[in-house]
């Protein structure tokens, strides 16, 4: 696959305006080298693949909500953030003698350019984002059996990450049911479902763990009603989030400014702050 790298590359070079070199990236490879040595900081030192887990995820989220923002100066540096995670954990096990940034870089142009035969092989140009998914499955599925896993009991679930947040894992797992043949006629039979969840959630005695499991069974159908109209849950949700974090500011400043506490109003009270505000936002 490095031949096939080694010519992409160079074909790569070879177009006007192609990018060249980072020395930057360099520079900061050699900067968290530094910082783990025996006379680094003391904190980077410490650290292992296990004890900065969490601040992946964190630093992904502050990306997104950069993005999410239009603000690009949060973004270069919140981008940073996440290099910065990627960079410690190469170093970490370059200490370790297991693999270096070089090896993390390596693979994964390996993989891009493996995973693109429509624009770096001998595969026809796909005419949209489907046909692309298609490709991708494909290779994918070269991969697995290249790699044995196809030998291997392989399940079709086996590829999603357990620890993705649950919605999102719920929108991969749904998709991937549907694609195999595990679907409903039509929409209707999923809010069908939907009810049918609910009525058994509602039988349910208040506060046990089975109405909880019962819950996430509502919620496992909402999301798939969500796939069938084509709306991607997570973003939805967020975007909810988003509209009450807004209003709910919009409530505290108008208390703020009568002199009082939200925490002191009665629910009536509260209930006209959010019409208001609901009233006031721009549309």
């Amino acid at each position: 696959m490095s031949q096939i790298a080694d010519r992409v590359d160079a074909e790569n070079a070879a177009r006007p305006g192609a990018p060249t070199t980072h020395p930057e990236f360099d520079r900061l490879v050699r900067t968290m080298w530094r910082l783990r040595q025996p006379d680094g900081c003391p904190w980077d030192r410490e650290q292992t693949h296990r004890t900065i887990t969490k601040n992946m995820v964190e630093e992904a989220y502050e990306a997104v909500e950069a993005i999410e923002a239009g603000d690009d100066a949060h973004l270069v540096e919140e981008l940073g953030d996440v290099l910065e995670q990627v960079v410690l954990h190469a170093q970490i096990a370059a200490d370790e003698g297991r693999f270096t940034i070089d090896d993390v870089v390596r693979g994964l142009n390996e993989k891009l350019v493996r995973r693109h035969p429509h624009v770096f092989g001998e595969h026809a140009a796909a005419g949209d984002g489907g046909e692309v998914q298609d490709i991708w499955d494909e290779v994918k599925a070269a991969e697995r059996a290249a790699s044995g896993a196809g030998e291997r009991s392989h399940g079709l679930l086996d590829s999603v990450p357990a620890s993705l947040p649950a919605l999102m894992q719920c929108q991969k797992i749904s998709k991937r049911a549907a694609k195999a043949g595990f679907e409903w006629e039509d929409v209707a039979g999923v809010w069908a479902k939907v009810a049918e969840e609910r009525a058994e959630f509602e039988r349910e005695q208040p506060g046990s763990p089975e109405r909880a499991a019962e819950f996430g069974d509502l919620l496992f159908a909402l999301v798939n009603v969500a796939r069938w109209e084509g709306i991607d849950a997570e973003e939805a949700l967020a975007h909810a989030n988003r509209k009450f974090r807004r209003r709910w500011r919009a409530m505290e400043e108008v208390a703020s400014r009568d002199g009082v506490e939200l925490g002191s109003l009665s629910t009536e009270r509260l209930n006209e702050l959010w019409d208001r505000a609901k009233e006031e936002e721009p549309r």
